[in-house]
């Protein structure tokens, strides 16, 4: 078979939501990029199907949530099965917003397709060559080879992602000892059920559009080294087995088994190859939160890789990316670990799960949880200071985020305006708000705040930190 030849400045392995969010990003910024991905078709399934209030706020951020068609929201969290409040936190999203997986991936392929990124569909990574000053893949695909030389590569394939395994990353954490069950099934009629524990395990159900999604754990049960997801016989005598219901008379639309794996790059960046998503991180699916991190990951890093292309990145940006996302995405894994012993611990975990009932109670915990599992309490660490805003999110100025450009927020000041003009080929200035900004404040491409409220020098500083230096006069 024929071998084809191209040539890019970003290569990103996998088309699935974090990989197509980072496309689009890049493209934003003007760089030209290719996207591969193994699967000759979209994925169908639901998979993945709840978006957390940051999640949305950066959906929101590049204008894409009028093709979502309308998410259903839902207030009412949990934390490990505890019921937990997500409304009424400080966000026009607050809550958590149910959207098929399939349908976040086509919203996103249309908008990276649009900006201009190539999606390539049925190329399987096999091989990977990266040099001092470029990297090279190598797929195959129904028709031949593909060779793609990049600047840089980026794996968003998953948690068995195949770039981490080429390039030598260290993946470390904790094998699996428990398992979840799950399916999407029609054809069957039974009750819903919220976190049920009931005495053989646990048992959840939820039917929309007459498909019904069936998780469960059977209480003791260990974790199999499975080589491909349980079948649907599987899944139905352990449903029946915990809840005394059948539903073997249904028909299976997928079914899957996950674990508590847990495990996390040591690194996020290996010269010129990076990982984002599920390829940086693995956690048992509590909560929905790997899909939501994986999509902050890419918003975080487009920008910085974009600005590292460019020629107009500090020494250190590109670096950042590590250094805030892999913490913060620890932090995940770690409330991930705490609501996994709470959910699929059996009955000698209750005593511990009454006391977090107790806890959650107390509005200032109930909130933290909140925020927690909503994504909405990141804060990086982007210098001196001490404004409550400073390396946070800026909430409610999603409208100004739109280019993908850095904005600084003006409260009418001169000088801050004639500073942030040396960099208006990368920095917008927007008028601040009475009621809803705090002064001046300058805000990087991903929402978060990197100067506020400070002198026109430290100003200067922080335009020459996060955008590189001034351009020419």
């Amino acid at each position: 078979m024929a071998t084809e030849h191209r040539e890019t400045e970003v290569v990103v392995v996998g088309a699935g939501p974090v990989g197509l969010m980072l496309a689009g990003e890049l493209r934003l910024a003007g760089i030209d990029v290719i996207v591969l991905d193994e699967l000759a078709e979209p994925m169908s399934e639901s998979r993945a199907s709840q978006l957390n209030a940051r999640t949305m706020e950066i959906l929101d951020q590049r204008g894409l949530l009028d093709v979502l068609d309308r998410p259903e929201r839902e207030k009412g969290g949990h934390f490990g099965g505890i019921p937990l409040p997500v409304d009424g936190l400080d966000s026009v999203h607050s809550g958590h917003w149910k959207i098929p997986q399939y349908r976040t991936e086509a919203a996103l392929w249309s908008w990276a397709g649009e900006l201009g990124a190539v999606l390539l569909r049925g190329h399987r990574l096999t091989e990977l060559d990266v040099r001092r000053d470029d990297v090279e893949t190598v797929t195959v695909s129904a028709t031949g080879s593909l060779r793609v030389r990049a600047r840089y590569l980026v794996g968003c394939d998953g948690e068995h992602s195949t770039v981490r395994q080429l390039a030598g990353f260290d993946f470390a954490g904790q094998d699996a000892t428990k398992e979840l069950l799950r399916a999407d099934v029609s054809g069957v009629d039974i009750p819903d059920r919220r976190f049920e524990r009931l005495e053989r395990g646990l048992a959840i159900a939820a039917t929309r559009g007459g498909v019904t999604r069936v998780m469960m754990h059977r209480f003791g049960a260990q974790a199999r080294d499975r080589a491909g997801p349980p079948t649907f016989e599987e899944i139905s005598t352990t449903w029946a087995d915990i809840t005394g219901e059948d539903i073997g008379g249904g028909q299976a639309v997928w079914t899957d088994a996950f674990d508590n794996t847990t495990r996390q790059a040591t690194e996020y960046r290996r010269g010129r190859v990076l990982l984002a998503g599920d390829a940086a991180h693995r956690m048992m699916p509590v909560g929905g939160q790997a899909l939501n991190i994986g999509l902050q990951d890419a918003v975080n890093l487009g920008w910085k890789l974009a600005a590292q292309v460019r020629g107009r990145a500090g020494a250190d940006l590109l670096d950042s990316y590590h250094d805030e996302r892999h913490p913060t995405d620890a932090r995940v894994l770690a409330n991930v670990e705490a609501q996994a012993l709470l959910l699929l611990g059996d009955q000698r975990t209750d005593a511990t799960r009454n006391m977090f009932t107790e806890l959650l109670r107390i509005d200032t915990v109930r909130r933290h949880l909140g925020e927690l599992v909503s994504g909405l309490d990141v804060r990086y660490d982007v210098g001196p200071g001490e404004h409550p805003l400073l390396g946070a999110r800026m909430p409610h100025r999603a409208k100004a985020l739109r280019s993908g450009r850095g904005v600084l927020l003006d409260p009418g000041t001169d000088e801050f305006r004639a500073t942030a003009a040396k960099w208006s080929d990368r920095v917008d200035v927007v008028p601040a708000t009475p009621d809803g900004d705090a002064g001046a404040a300058l805000v990087r491409p991903d929402g978060h705040v990197a100067w506020i409220d400070g002198t026109h020098s430290d100003l200067h500083t922080a335009l020459d930190r996060w955008f590189g230096p001034p351009k020419a006069a």
